[in-house]
């Protein structure tokens, strides 16, 4: 399945102003909202291994996307690393445990792995590290062209300016965007049709411009099938929607899309024992449900870092060490979460569409989805991930319009019942399935029409 972008607007009535912007479509042309976790091969402490029970784990926290992060090391020949046979089987290992579960992948490059990489000789490229880059990236993507749930690229991870003596401006506009064009230009000769996923600079400590770390682009990369795909990790609640404003203001100059490529504050050891205090959980849930507030009002996809255990602790941030993994057990693929986080990272959101989202937002407080589409029946099955065994323990009821109103009852063993409809309405077009924790929609009741969906906690519960 391979996902297109839009920039599309359409005007409209009352609160259908203008589908969002930031989604995907697939090959069905449906409306596709990417979510899901950044995917390691390998962690502070060696290899990490993933098996098919995490990968149902991922899907049950809604998870439809997984970005496998690479390492440079043992795919290139930069000093101190080789190409691996055994890793390029991990890999596919990896992306066959994705497909079987539903989940797209993205592949991320990172320099981990090479003896040292040094991003002021990198960006010079007097001995020919461009070309020894894009050779590694190009066993990735002969291996994986033909592969339709690989759907993207995500080229360059965090580049740096570091001691290099040039402004952030100029190198984005000298180096870092004509290296895109190139690594695009070459990839696209392989697979013009997957998707290209790029980044700012990463700004030096210090060097933040209202909080955010990543440097503006101001120039466009003027390349098919692009996604901006930027990282935020911010921790002042203020801050948030201003950053993620100034990415939209990028997105639209750079046309593409925007999918946001890692996000989400690391975590403290203490921030596991403590529930008050500027490390504890009540302040990590609400920094996290203001930045879910923003990614759902823009429409925008996110990955979060990372579906991994605690043995990744290290001292990422000045004091204690911290994590960005959402698990707390002491082993590699973890299983006991984060809730204070895991809970916002896996709230309900329409994964694929069969029509236009117009807009969408999970309100914490009243633990309501609402949703608002332009339904199109001929693009087939819509998906739309609840999780109600960590959301609606009680039941949930799903509001189509004023007239239809179905329900989940946690006692029974009967699937969604049926409380209020017109006489014309099929039940059969709607199926809970408890084991993705997706409710899917076969036909919408109204074709080509504006509807407005409600996912509300409780047993027929409409008032």
């Amino acid at each position: 399945m391979k996902l297109y972008f839009f920039t599309l607007f359409l005007c409209v009535p009352f609160i259908f102003l203008a589908q969002i912007k930031h989604g995907l479509r697939d090959d069905t042309g449906r409306h596709i909202i990417p979510r899901g976790f950044v995917v390691n091969t390998n962690d502070h402490k060696g290899e990490v291994f993933f098996n098919s029970d995490d990968y149902v784990r991922m899907v049950r926290m809604g998870a439809n996307t997984q970005v496998i992060r690479l390492e440079l090391g043992k795919l290139s020949e930069f000093p101190g690393g080789q190409l691996e046979p055994g890793y390029l089987k991990k890999l596919d290992t990896l992306v066959t445990l994705g497909r079987n579960h539903g989940i797209k992948t993205v592949f991320k490059m990172t320099v981990y792995g090479v003896d040292k990489f040094v991003w002021e000789e990198f960006w010079l490229n007097k001995n020919g590290e461009y070309n020894t880059y894009i050779d590694a990236w190009k066993v990735i993507w002969n291996r994986f062209s033909n592969d339709d749930s690989v759907f993207g690229y995500d080229i360059v991870n965090e580049p740096r300016k570091l001691t290099m003596d040039i402004s952030y401006e100029d190198l984005t506009n000298k180096y870092l965007i004509p290296l895109y064009q190139r690594i695009i230009d070459e990839s696209q000769k392989i697979n013009p049709d997957k998707m290209i996923l790029f980044q700012s600079i990463f700004m030096n400590k210090g060097d933040k411009v209202d909080k955010n770390q990543y440097a503006e682009i101001k120039p466009p990369i003027n390349r098919k099938n692009i996604i901006f795909a930027p990282h935020i990790y911010q921790n002042d609640i203020d801050f948030i929607k201003q950053n993620m404003d100034r990415f939209d203001k990028e997105s639209d100059m750079l046309n593409a899309p925007i999918l946001i490529g890692e996000w989400g504050f690391p975590t403290f050891v203490t921030t596991d024992t403590l529930i008050d205090g500027k490390l504890g959980q009540l302040k990590y849930r609400e920094l996290y449900i203001r930045t879910a507030e923003v990614f759902d009002r823009m429409g925008v996809g996110s990955i979060k870092a990372w579906f991994l255990g605690n043995r990744t602790m290290q001292n990422f941030l000045p004091g204690e060490p911290s994590t960005w993994s959402i698990f707390s057990d002491s082993t590699d693929a973890g299983t006991v979460e984060r809730k204070y986080i895991t809970d916002v990272i896996s709230r309900p959101f329409p994964q694929a569409i069969a029509g236009n989202i117009q807009s969408f937002l999970f309100n914490h407080a009243t633990r309501t989805l609402e949703l608002n589409i332009k339904s199109d029946n001929s693009k087939g099955a819509s998906k739309v991930f609840i999780g109600a065994n960590r959301h609606y323990p009680d039941g949930f009821s799903i509001l189509i319009d004023s007239d239809i109103v179905m329900y989940y009852n946690p006692l029974k063993n009967v699937g969604l019942e049926t409380y209020k409809s017109p006489s014309n309405f099929d039940p059969s077009n709607y199926i809970w399935d408890a084991n993705t924790q997706k409710l899917v929609i076969l036909k919408w009741p109204k074709n080509q029409e504006y509807l407005n969906i409600k996912i509300v906690p409780g047993i027929r519960n409409f008032d």
